[in-house]
């Protein structure tokens, strides 16, 4: 029997996938279940279709990341924060500063796709974050971490 996955399914496969499985574990569990349905002329056409449609969507959304990543490398970004003796940090810059910094420059960022090393900043100095801005584009953000102003 042949169907069409709608669901990932483990040990069988992916959503849209086209597989072969024997007739009572389709018509008993998958199609019930809403896991897939028959892979008939018609439903292989429809697939064919979003997966096209999908395509564009995809590389679209590429190239729209990837162009960020451009400006992002060229951004010079700076952020102030408090600093005592030996150029040590009160506190620590971290990925929601720098989505914050991000935001005030243009440039909207969730910081959950921000990964510094070693997970936050004590000192002040130049710093190099990597940001994914899509499954198959990151960009790296070089930042600086200055003295703030005394008030």
């Amino acid at each position: 029997m042949e169907l069409i996955l709608k669901q990932d399914v483990e040990n069988l496969g992916f959503k849209d996938d086209v597989v072969n499985v024997k007739n009572g574990y389709g018509r008993n569990f998958l199609i019930p279940q809403g896991l897939a349905i028959l892979a008939t002329a018609s439903a292989k056409k429809v697939l064919a279709e979003n997966l096209k449609q999908r395509a564009f969507k995809e590389k679209k959304m590429v190239d729209d990341a990837q162009a960020l990543s451009k400006k992002l490398s060229a951004l010079e970004l700076k952020i102030a924060a408090k600093a005592g003796a030996g150029n040590k940090l009160f506190g620590s810059v971290g990925t929601a500063d720098l989505s914050e910094a991000l935001s005030k420059a243009g440039h909207d960022v969730d910081r959950k796709f921000i990964k510094l090393a070693g997970s936050a900043v004590k000192r002040l100095g130049k710093y190099t974050a990597s940001i994914r801005l899509h499954r198959e584009v990151s960009a790296n953000l070089d930042f600086e971490v200055v003295k703030a102003a005394e008030e």
